[in-house]
């Protein structure tokens, strides 16, 4: 269930609840006089409600990885912070911008709507803005006709899949990220898994990977774990009505203490 709209759903009845009882019933009751249940249980609860609401809306949303796609940027289990005013002001529930603020830049990690089911939250990292022709091929990464800089790493572990994958930092935008590569996993991208989605006639489907240009209000998205993502690749561009904020640090994961700071 859509937890913004159950909470604005909450938001509304305790709102109500609480005007009621100021406004009328609260001088109505004696000094000392017990509260009855209803505003016990819906008007005191309006306050925190609000509190909850803005914050969750407008300014931090938490979320937790669910997948290994960000690895090794992001692992199953990190609980994260997204900034929800970094890319502008959104109307709750319907997500709708009325206030701009910063644009998405290369190299962000964001969080969206998930174009093929928006009920659904993704995270990836912005690989192209409007206007970008981004090109995967044989696995390597290049952005308007520019490869962009790698460095080979240290194997790196997953202890969810319990295997080794090469492991690179990347430098797109203004920071460095690394980067998982499975070498064992061929560069094309099967086309039964390929959606329908719009804009398709932008990309170049080949058995050397993948050339898209990017359409104008839209981003393309790819997940650090290059060879276990479905990201736009798969199934499109993410409109700019889309997005829900930039990730910037993870503030708790349970099995692994260390992983909490920031991160690129």
């Amino acid at each position: 269930m859509n937890f913004a709209l159950i909470l604005f759903v909450l938001l509304v009845v305790t709102g109500m609840l609480y005007a009621v009882d100021v406004l009328k019933f609260r001088k109505l009751r004696t000094k000392g006089a017990k509260e009855p249940l209803w505003v016990e249980w819906g008007a005191s609860f309006f306050p925190v409600i609000l509190i909850v609401f803005v914050l969750r809306s407008f300014l931090f949303e938490p979320f937790k990885i669910p997948s290994g796609s960000m690895v090794p940027t992001l692992v199953i289990g990190d609980l994260i912070l997204v900034n929800k005013f970094h890319y502008g002001i959104r109307l709750p529930v319907i997500n709708k911008k009325i206030m701009a603020n910063n644009d998405p830049q290369r190299g962000d990690v964001m969080v969206f709507r998930y174009p093929v089911n928006p009920s659904l939250d993704y995270i990836k990292r912005v690989v192209g803005v409007p206007g970008d022709e981004i090109s995967y091929l044989n696995k390597k990464l290049m952005v308007n006709g520019q490869v962009i800089d790698t460095a080979l790493l240290a194997d790196y572990y997953d202890d969810d899949t319990m295997r080794y994958y090469m492991q690179f930092t990347e430098k797109l935008g203004q920071g460095e990220h690394r980067i998982a590569v499975d070498k064992n996993r061929p560069p094309y991208i099967p086309q039964q898994f390929v959606e329908n989605f719009a804009f398709k006639e932008n990309c170049r489907y080949s058995g050397e990977g993948v050339v898209c240009k990017v359409p104008a209000g839209h981003y393309f998205m790819m997940g650090d774990n290059r060879d276990n993502s479905q990201d736009s690749r798969f199934w499109g561009f993410v409109p700019d009505e889309n997005i829900v904020g930039k990730a910037f640090v993870i503030w708790m994961n349970f099995g692994n203490l260390k992983r909490l700071g920031f991160f690129q």
